[in-house]
């Protein structure tokens, strides 16, 4: 505990004692000053709760007579005992931590776009001519069958006839084969069964859409000579349409695949429009630190169109969770910590581990169980008091590796790099609160700072620890990590 903090935490217990006394008879306060026959469990120094003498005197750090902690205000060590007269006064307020039923939901912002896997590519089957091309153009919204383009193709008219003239042959292999060559040709099967039924040749093939949709693009014009394999058209469907969403990065955890989504579009006023998520992209965006999930909505009408804008409400599945209200807990910035509510006007600091928050409520994952009772107003000043009595939180002795601070990152320019320092004048760490300023950080790693020099522009990311805060990752911009 920092010395400014030691102080605040001296002038709430202050208060405290300042408040009991207020509250207290006159008799009473003659009584609680009788000290005789009570027994010491320890002396410690206010200013340093942590450290523990077994007998009384002067503190070694503060010019001040040690306080002596009795057996009755708690006797193992870790709880403390308040006059109830007091924490009326100081206006505690107690809540319950209760398991609910929960579902989460979050609102984001996404762009419609057309379905990439509805697309159809027109080709010319043959080499030829471009005699007509169909009064359509880029963008149009056209139906299945619709007309593009009439080619000529003279290898066909060749093909055919010598198909017609074995079909009165009576040889059926050598029909076989002629019919093969037509379709080696690249004969459309429509075609063929025409030549079949009416028995005149046909050279000029009309390119229709295979699929309803936008013409995406058009790249055909009168007079043209087009090889065979040459695009002559793409189209895209509007069957369904994709909706990208940007989802905070840590927000994506929490979203799968037929998830169902909930999108409202401007252009509808009034309308809600149900899909499912078909996927959760794999790259995140670095500068806002989101990730794309992409929805598919259906689109039968073809009212969606690519281009508008949505708000999309993306819901989670119904779940059990301990929960407890947000404002009983106290984060110190490493932990998190609750005041526990004990028998006997005794109150406890603990350590939990929190997940997620929504309303006013927060998720307990550990450190406390339902029916348990926490302190939700009125809990800092119990905490700054339990601070100058020495009570410490019991660590919840999670493994690094699933417990650990966050990840805090700023961008900024090297200044030096001296013995396992970088000095970084930084822009703010906004997940810190930390302005921007010109400070030296040792760095996790050595080899992090291979290859920086002086001058150059970065990306840091930092985590607190009890040495401070340590750069664990560098990012040059513009350059490889």
């Amino acid at each position: 505990m920092s010395f400014h903090t030691q102080q605040l935490a001296l002038v709430l217990s202050v208060m405290i004692g300042a408040t009991a006394a207020a509250v207290m008879p006159t008799a009473a306060l003659a009584q609680a000053g009788d000290d005789e026959g009570r027994a010491v469990l320890y002396w410690y120094d206010p200013m340093v709760p942590q450290q523990k003498f077994d007998k009384p005197g002067k503190s070694p750090f503060m010019d001040m007579e040690l306080v002596p902690r009795y057996a009755d205000e708690g006797s193992d060590g870790a709880s403390m005992k308040i006059d109830p007269s007091v924490t009326q006064n100081l206006g505690i307020r107690l809540a319950t931590a209760v398991r609910e039923s929960i579902s989460q939901s979050l609102e984001a912002t996404g762009a419609l776009l057309f379905d990439e896997r509805d697309v159809a590519v027109v080709q010319a089957r043959a080499g030829g001519f471009v005699e007509r091309v169909y009064d359509r153009a880029p963008e149009d919204v056209i139906g299945k069958g619709a007309p593009l383009a009439d080619l000529l193709i003279p290898e066909w008219a060749a093909a055919q006839e010598e198909y017609l003239a074995l079909r009165d042959v009576g040889e059926p292999q050598l029909l076989a084969a002629a019919r093969q060559r037509l379709r080696l040709a690249g004969m459309p099967a429509d075609v063929i069964a025409q030549l079949q039924r009416s028995g005149k040749t046909r050279a000029v093939w009309t390119v229709t859409s295979p699929i309803a949709g936008v013409l995406s693009s058009l790249d055909v014009r009168e007079g043209m000579t087009v090889p065979a394999g040459a695009s002559l058209a793409r189209i895209n469907g509007l069957s369904t349409v994709w909706l990208e969403v940007a989802v905070p990065e840590a927000q994506v955890g929490h979203l799968a695949q037929e998830q169902k989504v909930t999108a409202r579009l401007p252009a509808f006023a009034g309308e809600s429009l149900e899909g499912t998520i078909q996927a959760v992209l794999p790259q995140a965006n670095l500068d806002s630190r989101t990730v794309r999930v992409r929805v598919e909505l259906p689109n039968p009408q073809q009212r969606l169109r690519p281009g508008m804008t949505a708000q999309v409400t993306l819901n989670r599945d119904v779940e059990q969770a301990l929960v407890i209200p947000s404002e009983a807990v106290i984060r110190t910035g490493r932990r998190a910590l609750v005041m526990l509510a004990e028998d006997e006007g005794r109150y406890r600091p603990v350590e939990v581990r929190i997940g997620r928050e929504f309303d006013d409520r927060t998720e307990i994952l550990e450190g406390l169980e339902a029916g348990q009772k926490v302190v939700a107003s009125g809990q800092f000043l119990l905490d700054s008091e339990a601070s100058l009595r020495g009570l410490t939180a019991q660590s919840l002795e999670q493994p690094r590796s699933s417990f650990e601070s966050a990840l805090h990152e700023a961008e900024g320019t090297i200044v030096g790099l001296e013995d396992g320092m970088v000095g970084l004048s930084h822009g703010p760490f906004k997940t810190l609160n930390m302005p921007g300023m010109t400070m030296a950080f040792p760095v996790a790693d050595p080899s992090l700072s291979s290859g920086l020099q002086s001058g150059d522009r970065v990306r840091v990311g930092v985590r607190e620890t009890d040495e401070g805060l340590i750069i664990e990752r560098i990012v040059k911009l513009g350059g490889q990590p």
